[in-house]
């Protein structure tokens, strides 16, 4: 298990809670930060960033770590859009009780926005970018320009060769047995 250092001081409350959340379900992986990052599309530096309070997480790492870690959705969601609001510059000062209210009210808005995305489907969240879905995408836009290039290839060559089927040949062009005609007729007397 992973000996985390202290998290900075100057670090927002939320965002402490975040990071700290992130650091259990990391935990909970079984997952060193190289695999984590083989398993992601972000970087074993980027997820180091993440972990330590250094860089606030994208909400893509924040997706993918919950998925992994079997964490509920909804509940790391509300927590990442509480602690990006404290890693803004001018983010909440520290609270009193009626920040922890206004907190309160915008965890419950973040989980129910995200307990609706979950009800449209499995997945129906955006991927991060570069994961699997970008090797998908990218993978599929290959094929695409490869089959376009082969449409293309064949569009071009078939009307030469229905051409070639038709008689209709450009003056001066003999066909094969036009032309073996011509060579033997010059080499046998």
């Amino acid at each position: 298990m992973t000996r985390w250092q202290p998290l900075p001081d100057s670090l927002p409350r939320e965002a402490r809670h975040l990071v700290e959340q992130m650091r259990v379900l990391k935990g909970r992986t079984g997952l060193s930060l190289a695999e984590l990052a083989r398993r992601t599309a972000y970087s074993k530096s980027s997820w180091q960033r993440y972990l330590s309070g250094a860089k606030p997480p994208p909400r893509g790492a924040a997706q993918v770590l919950g998925r992994l870690a079997g964490a509920d959705q909804a509940r790391l969601l509300a927590l990442w859009e509480l602690a990006e609001q404290a890693w803004q510059p001018g983010g909440p000062e520290p609270s009193g009780p009626l920040q922890d209210v206004a907190a309160a009210a915008a965890a419950a808005a973040a989980a129910a926005a995200a307990d609706a995305d979950a009800v449209g489907g499995a997945g129906a969240g955006p991927e991060p970018a570069g994961g699997a879905y970008g090797r998908w995408r990218t993978a599929a836009l290959a094929a695409f320009a490869v089959i376009v290039l082969l449409v293309a290839g064949l569009l071009w060559a078939l009307p030469r060769r229905a051409g070639d089927r038709t008689g209709a040949r450009p003056r001066g062009v003999l066909s094969r047995a036009g032309r073996s005609r011509r060579a033997s007729r010059g080499r046998c007397p």
